[in-house]
């Protein structure tokens, strides 16, 4: 799992919920991935799980809106959380703000006071290009039926496909070997 780092257990602050690089700190997919190689898990053993879902928060104030963005409450969505075809149709109907974000390679929407953190093709496909860069075993998606026309899982399933390991492993000992 490498995901719901951020949350309705905290409403203070929106947050990527599958951020890959984590720069204020270790609560992240990258940071997680590096603890289980070098607690002896090789990293062809591991698989990169995502969300199809966004979690989502109450800006404080709609003009500071970042990742980070001070809340006062969940957002839109059951307990907070709308599936990645409720987020598209939420996005389109309330005219939201969509950015990428390069430092968390997460994706974050905003309308007004709403505040949606997911990942998108843009944000997957990196995360999958890491992964396979990395040599982990594979990747999964929680939960497949939140797909919106198959977007994300077809883009998931042609990036893993035809990505090339694009290079050395990035953990200190090499792909399952730690130091």
């Amino acid at each position: 799992m490498c995901y719901d780092y951020r949350g309705s257990w905290d409403t203070s602050a929106t947050g990527a919920p599958a951020a890959l690089y984590d720069p204020a700190g270790n609560i992240s997919t990258s940071d997680g991935l590096a603890s289980w190689v070098r607690a002896g898990v090789p990293a062809n053993k591991v698989a990169m799980g995502l969300p199809l879902y966004g979690r989502t928060w109450k800006l404080k104030d709609p003009k500071v809106n970042g990742i980070g963005a001070p809340a006062t409450a969940l957002g839109p969505g059951d307990k907070g959380i709308l599936i990645f075809s409720e987020m598209e149709k939420f996005n389109r109907n309330n005219g939201d703000t969509v950015v990428y974000d390069t430092k968390n390679v997460s994706t974050y929407s905003h309308a007004g006071t709403s505040w949606i953190g997911y990942d998108d093709s843009h944000s997957t496909t990196v995360k999958l290009e890491f992964a396979r860069k990395h040599g982990l075993r594979g990747y999964f998606f929680w939960s497949l039926g939140f797909d919106s026309d198959w977007e994300i899982s077809r883009q998931a399933s042609r990036t893993w496909v035809h990505v090339k390991k694009l290079g050395a492993c990035w953990f200190p000992g090499g792909c399952g070997i730690p130091t």
